[in-house]
């Protein structure tokens, strides 16, 4: 629900229409006389850019091409974060402007920070200065009667929806770089009664200048009837406008809707007389010209676009009557300002009832190829865009039924729920809607489908976009009191004011719709009571003795040295406190931990520990980005060599072991020596090797793989280098699989019947090598003659042999006996004879 104020100044019944949940309700005030409230890098040199208006410039692009300092690879929560804040009387609602290289009378010259707050209080600070209070402070009361206030928001209403306690200065100001004037509307309260003045301040002193501040007020004649501007209904929340030496100022509703609203006002930048007046919503209510706090735009013509918030439209729309929900353009004729040109949704109804603003900047887009060379973009909270052409936008088309098709391009809600204004950057048109950004290439004059989208996070507020040219972009934004930085072109978020650990970044409480600009390195928003600065956090550099090598438990040759530097000004820092850490890996320091000199410089002389390889040094201090150092051990000579792998392994006969041999060689603290040459010998057991010799690589080790010869048996092959030990490397050669079996004794015996034989029946059993094979299952059978044997099947032994005792069957007769193994073809026979 918005809420509504009808406070009254003047005792003329009027009529007026108040919203609540999407639902009209015509009410008509007579005679209210009270209120009525309603519930790091090297750094690089700055590029010194001004920022004298709402988002850049008045195109309202809301891009920044001459950002050197800031890149998608320091933008993240390691490098980047809050600096300081700086102590306000109020809060803030308007962007912060900026001039870098100002000089202040008496004071040197400084980068200056301006901002105004809602107690009608403006600041300048250095924003290289955060030790520094402000450079000049002026309060705008001092230039209203005495008893003058900021206006108490309960004058005002809506305090439950903004938030807002008092109603001083809300939108953001302008700045006129040749004059060094800065224009501020303020609003007062004085003798009960709203008073809005143009306040033009020198911003070298904060002095008011050129017989300012000028009163506002106005009247708007529509056939006969005048129309007088009601400062208790108004409120300038829209971004002031310089162009072509006239300040636009944009008004609608106090805070919610309430009276009459949707004025632009036109005043001369150096005599601040009234230049225009334009009431585009004449003798009815609400068309208010907010616009998130947006700028209005203008372009190089010096037309001027704005949108309108919900209210009633005339059919066909008659440009001064009746234009809510609407994107307009005005012209500034003489001493007449007057609408030239719009565009009307053809659902405006719809989104009049349903409280679907049009509430941005208009994006006034460059020259385009095609048939519209001058475009423009608008968008509202419903998410559609509207492309429109500025020499002809189309006003209402009555006859539409589901799009705009008098205009150049209409995408139905395709910017998401309640974006921001709309930004443009290096040919694609980026949008903050429903929780996401979208970016839709530009090409010919038309948005191209579908668009890339990043992911969920806090989008919605006014996007910002810096770049070094066309390289190093950065997207800006912030929504639900939340800051983020997001890579354009992968639409990955880079970091958030919510990413810090230990909330280090968080925000103070921000006003409805606040608005952060970027500059020269650094990120500032105006929040409740404070001016908070995000930027590279100080950083420690490894300033000596990077990159070095020594031998074990030896000091490096060239001490550490760690300077702290501040990322504002490039220069050491002295008085900082630097630690130094190697992650406990065993080094030492002759300094753990010490305090910049006068070149912010800290020097340790490390000693490295008995382990050799690759240590990382860390410099670190509370507040800065660490500084890393990459230092290599190397090991002492070799004293002796160790078996690192391979001892122990089985292989068949003439068969590569499965693990290749590796003997290390090491020095005295254990470490693998490289370069050394080791020879590898199995003792002439005909066994070979994969190389011979070998030399230890950068761990130390010499490997080698090796085939068994065809004999089995037990291997000792020995690692041997100069002036080392030898290493003695195990190794067991198994036979293949039984191949034959013969006989070795028992052959050719003679007994009588059913007589045990005098000799036991002995075979052997070998590879195809010869080898011996034990394990073997041998099976006797004497061909079913009757005879019996002591044990069959018999395993041979380890040296192959199979022995069974055999009794002679009970009739006489030659008897054959036959010996076989599984697998092997022909068995080994006695000949036996029973007699």
């Amino acid at each position: 629900m918005r809420q509504i104020a009808f406070p009254v100044a003047n005792p003329a019944a009027i009529v007026g229409i108040a919203r609540c949940r999407g639902k009209r309700l015509r009410v008509r005030l007579a005679a209210l006389l009270l209120v009525v409230p309603w519930t790091l890098q090297p750094l690089l040199a700055a590029a010194q850019t001004s920022v004298v208006t709402w988002h850049y410039n008045n195109s309202r692009n809301s891009v920044d091409t001459t950002e050197t300092m800031l890149t998608p690879s320091n933008v993240n929560v390691r490098g980047f974060g809050k600096l300081y804040t700086q102590p306000l009387d109020g809060l803030v609602v308007g962007q912060p402007l900026y001039l870098p290289s100002l000089s202040i009378p008496g004071n040197g010259v400084h980068s200056v920070v301006f901002l105004a707050t809602m107690e009608d209080s403006v600041y300048a600070f250095d924003l290289d200065a955060p030790s520094a209070g402000p450079l000049w402070t002026t309060s705008l009361l001092t230039y209203s009667p005495a008893g003058a206030t900021p206006v108490p928001d309960k004058f005002k209403g809506c305090q439950v929806t903004t938030g807002w306690g008092d109603v001083g200065v809300i939108s953001t100001p302008v700045i006129d770089l040749p004059t060094n004037t800065i224009y501020l509307v303020a609003e007062t309260f004085e003798n009960k009664k709203v008073v809005h003045r143009l306040h033009a301040l020198d911003v070298t002193t904060g002095l008011e200048k050129l017989g300012a501040p000028a009163t506002i007020t106005a009247t708007y004649t529509l056939n006969g009837v005048t129309n007088t501007f009601v400062d208790t209904h108004q409120m300038n929340r829209p971004g002031l406008l310089l162009v072509n030496g006239n300040i636009y100022i944009g008004f609608g509703g106090a805070s919610c809707n309430g009276g009459d609203s949707g004025w632009i006002m036109s005043y001369n930048a150096t005599t601040l007389a009234q230049n225009g007046a334009l009431d585009i919503e004449a003798g009815e209510y609400f068309a208010s010209i907010w616009q998130k706090g947006a700028g209005l735009s203008a372009d190089s013509s010096g037309n001027i676009y704005a949108e309108s918030g919900e209210g009633p439209v005339s059919d066909p729309g008659t440009p001064g009557q009746d234009l809510g929900t609407s994107v307009f353009k005005v012209s500034q004729v003489g001493n007449t300002l007057m609408v030239a040109d719009w565009f009307t949704p053809y659902n405006w109804s719809y989104l009049y009832e349903n409280d679907l603003d049009l509430h941005n900047a208009v994006l006034v887009l460059p020259d385009q190829p095609g048939p519209h060379a001058h475009e423009a973009i608008g968008v509202g909270k419903e998410g559609t865009i509207y492309l429109l052409d500025r020499d002809n936008m189309g006003q209402l088309c009555t006859s539409c039924t589901a799009t705009d098709t008098q205009i150049v391009q209409e995408l139905p809600l395709s910017a998401g729920k309640a974006p921001g204004t709309p930004l443009l950057w290096n040919g694609t048109v980026y949008f903050t809607g429903g929780r996401v950004v979208s970016a839709y290439p530009l090409s010919n004059g038309l948005l191209g489908t579908p668009p890339a989208q990043s992911a969920s996070f806090a989008a919605g507020g006014h996007p910002l976009m810096t770049s070094n040219g066309t390289v190093n972009a950065i997207l800006w934004g912030g929504s639900g009191g939340i800051l983020w930085a997001m890579d354009p072109t992968t639409l990955q978020v880079l970091w958030t004011t919510a990413m810090a650990p230990q909330r280090r970044d968080a925000l103070p409480v921000l006003a409805h719709f606040a608005t952060p600009i970027v500059a020269d390195g650094k990120l500032f928003i105006g929040a409740q009571k404070a001016l908070v600065v995000y930027g590279l956090l100080p950083a420690l550099t490894a300033s000596g003795g990077n990159n070095q090598t020594a031998v074990v438990a030896t000091a490096l040759p060239v001490a550490l040295s760690a300077q702290a530097i501040n990322t504002s000004t490039g220069q050491g820092s002295s008085g900082v406190t630097i630690g130094f850490s190697d992650g406990n890996k065993g080094g030492s320091f002759s300094v753990v931990s010490g305090v910049t000199d006068a070149t912010g410089t800290v020097s340790t002389t490390y000693t490295l520990s008995t382990k050799s390889g690759t240590y990382t040094v860390t410099a670190s201090s509370t507040g800065y980005t660490p500084a890393t150092f990459t230092e290599t051990a190397t090991p002492t000579a070799a004293i002796k060599m160790t078996r690192a792998a391979g001892s122990g392994q089985t292989a068949p006969v003439a068969t590569a072991v499965p693990k290749s041999l590796v003997a290390k060689a090491d020095d005295q603290y254990g470490n693998g020596v490289p370069g050394i040459s080791v020879t590898f010998s199995d003792g002439g057991k005909g066994g070979s090797f994969s190389a011979n010799p070998v030399t230890s690589d950068s761990n130390g080790l010499a490997t080698v793989n090796y085939t068994t010869s065809t004999k089995s048996g037990k291997v000792v092959v020995t690692a041997a280098a100069a002036g080392l030990p030898i290493l003695d490397i195990f190794v067991t050669v198994t036979p293949n699989p039984a191949s034959s079996v013969s006989v070795v004794s028992g052959n050719n015996q003679t007994a009588a019947p059913s007589t045990p034989l005098p000799q036991a029946l002995v075979v052997s059993v070998t590879d195809q090598f010869g080898n011996l094979i034990a394990g073997a299952s041998v099976s006797f059978s004497d061909g079913g003659a009757g005879g019996s044997f002591s044990a069959n099947p018999v395993i041979t032994t380890k040296a192959g042999l199979a022995s069974a005792n055999y009794t002679t069957p009970p009739m006489p007769g030659n008897v054959t006996v036959s010996a076989t193994v599984a697998g092997v073809s022909t068995p080994a026979n006695f000949t036996l004879i029973v007699q």
